[in-house]
């Protein structure tokens, strides 16, 4: 019989909808249960492409003995860390702070006012390896309940109150000027792994956000550092060579055997980081990783109704990684014995394998140079490969639609059209803005989640900021200024609903949440950045189209906010520190007076597309409604570019070269 999750639009709960726990959704008639009961509160947040969240479920939660603990003496209550990040962020601060470390599942026991007592991630379901199990853990917390209450709610409030004086961010008096930068720029080099690539020891996750900011503000050896390490995340096996995208994490310091699963949120950011590669060091390696997983993104990702997906499980038929993973047994069945062995060779599959049960991971960093693949042999063989792969039993995926990842991908499938010139991923942009602006913009509020023709959950601090930052990507990819008009009603949103107007920068949850212990306001940059990251991304980029200068000041004014910790601990605010950089740079601004379906207008587009230029502001129109055209308006027969740096502007250019000259002048040549 289903439990309270039968009703739920997410794959991760429905998943669970159908054990012995009495699990309920995060909402007011479970928390209004726990206070009428005086139960505990047993909270249990995973999401669907979480491997070990799938052990301990078919362990412990279809494990009718552990169900008849949580159900006759907790409220159970299961989350979706994708739908509610916010709860996320929270309470595994609370696991940290108990444990000294965090993951997935997490397992977190609250009073039924929502303050924690004790936590952890997976448990077995019995003790083993020095793990305490879950069953005896459960029937002790109960106990305890029973005959120390008031002790384990004492304990609860002070860790609270710990909590919140943790989460508070004591504003600095100015903003950080280029040291911190420079402070962060030397933590990286020192953490470079020379071997491998990466910046520290394993496990080892994408680099994006110090690849970025290597190759916008490094010195020139820098980028050895950036080019070592992309070149080392897609030789590896966390790349799919088969079927494009990126694997979370490797396991492993070489960046060999990847935890499989594969996130939209990385496969976004880490094509926009290779994109700007291929800007920055002109190879086309480069775009093409980019590209192969653009596609990736395009063929296996995308919703009929034009959002994309979360994720894509680790797991199939019960082991993780099967799909992936190869003998040469099967790689001769798919290609053929001579083509199979030229394949094995290129790509590392041995018969001692490099995965479990003597299976390969598919990478390319182990092949000698002779085995290297002629080009068109070896897009030829892995596509084969890939539609014999492609038979096999798929991984899960979760096909709910979240607004954050998608406005990252906005901006991943923005760019792939600027800079490799593929009309697919403009056309990809156009339909998943329009998805987002019809399923989830509601009466002037952003929802989070869709999935099947339903959203539900206000959108949080990054839904608006990502979203709005992916829009101004769009805008400088077809030029239509309503992507700017609606990336400013999300900015207004963020400065009513989330700004602190006292310390400022913003708050993760709009004001009046009502089932949180307290609201944060996240600075450190993990898997995605911080919603301040993108908020204060976002707003810089529009006050420089719309000229606003309250946009401007929210964005300055969340870097002075986090000031004294990016001075303490830069490199966890990598992401703040690229917009910092935007913002003590001369602002570079590209003003295009012309119709931008003019082929006049796309070549001078093209000069601006190819150069790395970090922090620039493109704008093309024929009329002169919008700020930056203002005066500018296109003369009959003739399209002109405006290049302004700093306070400074040159005299309008009419041609690609004269175009390029400027461009490539040094700051304040201008």
């Amino acid at each position: 019989m289903p439990n309270g999750l039968a009703d739920s639009l997410s794959p991760y709960l429905l998943q669970h909808a159908h054990n012995p726990v009495d699990w309920q959704p995060w909402g007011e008639a479970a928390l209004a249960r726990a206070r009428a009961e005086q139960k505990p509160i047993f909270l249990s947040i995973g999401y669907s492409a979480c491997h070990w969240c799938h052990v301990m479920e078919r362990e412990s939660f279809e494990n009718q003995a552990v169900a008849e603990v949580l159900n006759a003496h907790f409220v159970s209550i299961k989350v979706d860390r994708e739908e509610r990040p916010d709860l996320d962020d929270l309470y595994m601060d609370a696991v940290q702070a108990l444990t000294g470390r965090g993951g997935w599942p997490m397992s977190v026991w609250l009073t039924p006012d929502l303050e924690p007592f004790h936590a952890g991630t997976y448990f077995p379901p019995q003790s083993r390896g020095g793990m305490p199990g879950f069953l005896p853990l459960l029937t002790r917390i109960a106990q305890v309940w029973q005959e120390d209450r008031t002790g384990l709610v004492a304990q609860a409030a002070s860790l609270a109150a710990e909590l919140r004086r943790q989460a508070e961010v004591q504003a600095g008096a100015e903003l950080p000027g280029w040291p911190v930068i420079e402070t962060a720029l030397a933590q990286l080099r020192k953490a470079f792994d020379g071997r491998w690539g990466g910046f520290g020891p394993a496990p080892k996750f994408p680099a994006h956000l110090a690849v970025e900011l290597l190759l916008a503000r490094g010195v020139p050896g820098d980028r050895a550092l950036a080019t070592r390490t992309l070149d080392a995340m897609w030789e590896g096996g966390m790349f799919d060579h088969l079927g494009g995208g990126f694997a979370r994490y490797s396991v492993d310091g070489q960046w060999l055997v990847p935890h499989f699963e594969k996130m939209l949120y990385d496969n976004a950011q880490l094509a926009s980081c290779y994109l700007t590669a291929c800007q920055a060091t002109g190879e086309p390696r480069y775009g093409q990783v980019a590209r192969e997983t653009l596609d990736y993104l395009l063929r296996d990702l995308r919703d009929p109704s034009g959002g994309f997906h979360a994720s894509e499980d680790a797991d199939s038929e019960g082991e993780e990684g099967r799909f992936y993973v190869f003998t040469p047994e099967d790689v001769h069945a798919a290609l053929g014995f001579s083509d199979g062995e030229r394949f094995c060779a290129a790509y590392g599959i041995t018969e001692g394998g490099s995965f479990e049960h003597g299976r390969s991971v598919v990478h390319r960093f182990s092949a000698p140079a002779g085995a290297v693949l002629p080009e068109a042999e070896d897009r030829r063989l892995r596509e084969r490969l890939r539609l014999w792969r492609d038979q096999r039993v798929r991984p899960a995926k979760d096909d709910k639609v979240l607004a954050a990842w998608n406005g990252l991908a906005l901006t991943a499938l923005a760019r792939g059209f600027q800079v490799l010139g593929d009309l697919r991923y403009l056309e990809a942009a156009q339909a998943c803005a329009g998805f987002l602006r019809r399923e989830l913009w509601r009466e002037g509020q952003l929802l989070r989640v869709w999935r099947r023709g339903a959203a539900h959950t206000p959108g949080f601090l990054e839904d608006l900021a990502a979203v709005a930052d992916g829009l101004v990507d769009l805008y400088e990819a077809d030029f239509n200024p309503a992507w700017l008009r609606w990336a400013g009603a999300l900015a207004e949103d963020l400065l009513s609903q989330f700004q602190d107007p006292d310390g400022g920068g913003f708050h993760s949850t709009r004001a009046g949440a009502v089932d949180l212990l307290f609201r944060q306001k996240p600075g450190y940059d993990q898997a995605l950045p911080s919603g301040n990251t993108l908020a204060a991304r976002a707003l810089l980029r529009l006050s420089r189209h719309l000229q606003r200068e309250d946009f401007r000041a929210a964005a300055e004014g969340t870097l002075q906010s986090f000031g004294p910790l990016l001075t303490r601990a830069p490199r966890a605010f990598l992401g703040l520190l690229g917009v910092l950089d935007t913002v003590l740079r001369d602002p570079l601004e590209v003003t295009i007076a012309g119709a931008p379906s003019d082929p006049e207008v796309a070549e001078l587009l093209r000069e601006v597309h190819r150069r790395h230029l970090p922090g620039r502001v493109l704008s093309a129109a024929a009329e002169q409604g919008l700020p930056l055209h203002q005066g500018r308006g296109a003369q009959p027969g003739r399209v002109q570019a405006y290049v302004c740096r700093g306070r400074v502007c040159a005299a309008p250019v009419t041609g690609a070269a004269e175009l390029a000259a400027l461009l490539e002048a040094p700051p304040g040549a201008v």
